[in-house]
């Protein structure tokens, strides 16, 4: 099995090392960098397969790294912060983080939530095409289209479109959105949930402004409708 490639995007060196030395442990390779501004071209030079993005970076902040990423890969994020704000939180996710991490934190949970995150993103399980409402979802290619359209979406509203798809009308709380999604129980995610779904509907709309395949069920979470009757 090919060996996991893990970029640490970090400036203080003492968490940076300790952070290796976990990664290293588990059988990933790890490479560090200390620059916002370094990331980028790194990434179009190298294969890695996840990035542990701290936001307090020197030269590009973590914030603004993760929306250049975007532009050109999909490769996993998991933002590390020091802020404790739900906002600071929910913006990270909307511009195309996967998780994040508040500091201080158990380097066991970051290796926890790392393979967490890599099991997600190459998930051993026979590849489906999930078509329904007029949208289209490739598990081989991680593509979705809309009318035959593609959209282009983040890994985490790719999870959160599939599972919703996979049990049309079925309703899935919000709780039950992050276990399927994330792969883990996390006290305070439930309600990144909404973001990822506004995005969704923002996303699908270009292509079908008329149709709302997304319901929401008041104080129970939400559908996916493939039929409107």
């Amino acid at each position: 099995m090919k060996e996991e490639h893990i970029l640490i995007v970090e400036d203080e060196d003492k968490i940076a090392s300790v952070l290796r030395d976990y990664l290293g442990k588990s059988g990933y390779r790890v490479t560090l960098l200390a620059w916002g501004n370094e990331v980028v071209p790194f990434l179009k030079s190298s294969h890695v397969d996840l990035i542990l993005l701290d936001i307090m970076l020197p030269g590009l902040d973590g914030m603004e790294v993760c929306k250049e990423v975007r532009k050109f890969s999909q490769v996993p994020i998991i933002m590390v912060t020091a802020k404790v704000e739900e906002i600071d939180r929910l913006i990270g996710l909307e511009i195309g983080a996967d998780d994040y991490i508040c500091k201080p934190f158990s380097p066991r949970e970051v290796v926890a939530r790392v393979k967490a995150v890599l099991r997600r993103t190459h998930p051993q399980q026979e590849v489906r095409v999930i078509s329904s409402g007029g949208i289209t979802l490739d598990e081989e290619t991680r593509q979705v289209t809309v009318l035959g359209t593609q959209i282009k979406v983040t890994p985490t509203e790719f999870r959160l479109l599939k599972a919703l798809m996979s049990h049309p009308n079925k309703v899935f709380s919000r709780n039950e959105l992050v276990n399927l999604v994330q792969g883990y129980e996390f006290e305070g995610y439930d309600r990144t949930i909404d973001s990822h779904i506004k995005n969704l509907r923002k996303k699908i709309a270009v292509l079908m402004p008329d149709v709302e395949l997304i319901d929401s069920i008041y104080g129970e979470g939400y559908r996916f409708v493939a039929e409107r009757g």
